[in-house]
């Protein structure tokens, strides 16, 4: 049996957003008491409808075809991580043929993603009492040396569960917190080592 960890202090962003319950997936107990097949089980429970709901509606800034393409990308997590970050929210990262490869390899530093790379990350929350919500749909792109040298050449979006594009400060919500705690990692914030794909 696999047990998570999830850590909720520190870095984590605070963003005001959108969580869609999802009773038909609550469980008897509290996300941080979850194994990884329970996490998994309430994944496939939530699936169609955190696809479905990420697809509706125009997406504006980000690309269409980011969101629409990204369930046919490499899994990057055996199931679903909490490794603390984006609200404490468990995760299940994609990325596109572009950076699959490199990103599999998991390397802790000297990292050479490749300009074109797409991550996105499903997320859902447990809560205390085991209600299970619908979290955002965390995206990344990987662009050409110094497009965004502020920002270490990625591109960090967020479309809510209703699909709905969700402006935020990508400096302090997503970027700092990257680089602070995965910029050996070239930025990355992999699934915990459980979680990984080998």
């Amino acid at each position: 049996m696999r047990k998570l960890s999830v850590w909720l202090g520190g870095a984590v962003a605070s963003l005001a957003l959108t969580a869609t319950a999802h009773a038909a997936c609550d469980v008897q107990k509290p996300g941080y008491e979850l194994t990884g097949d329970e996490a998994e089980e309430i994944y496939d429970c939530l699936k169609a409808d955190l696809q479905a709901g990420y697809q509706k509606g125009p997406k504006r800034w980000i690309s269409e075809d980011f969101v629409k393409d990204y369930p046919d990308w490499t899994k990057a997590s055996a199931f679903p991580a909490a490794p603390g970050f984006h609200g404490g929210r468990f995760l299940v990262t994609y990325v596109n043929a572009i950076g699959a490869d490199e990103y599999l390899k998991y390397k802790p530093e000297n990292v050479t993603i490749p300009a074109g790379t797409r991550i996105a990350k499903e997320s859902f929350a447990v809560n205390d009492d085991g209600k299970v919500s619908r979290g955002p749909l965390f995206l990344m792109e990987k662009v050409a040396a110094g497009k965004s040298p502020e920002t270490d050449d990625w591109y960090y979006m967020m479309v809510v569960p209703n699909g709905a594009p969700q402006a935020v400060n990508v400096m302090t919500a997503c970027s700092e917190c990257h680089m602070e705690n995965f910029g050996e990692q070239g930025g990355l914030g992999y699934p915990v080592e459980d979680a990984r794909i080998r």
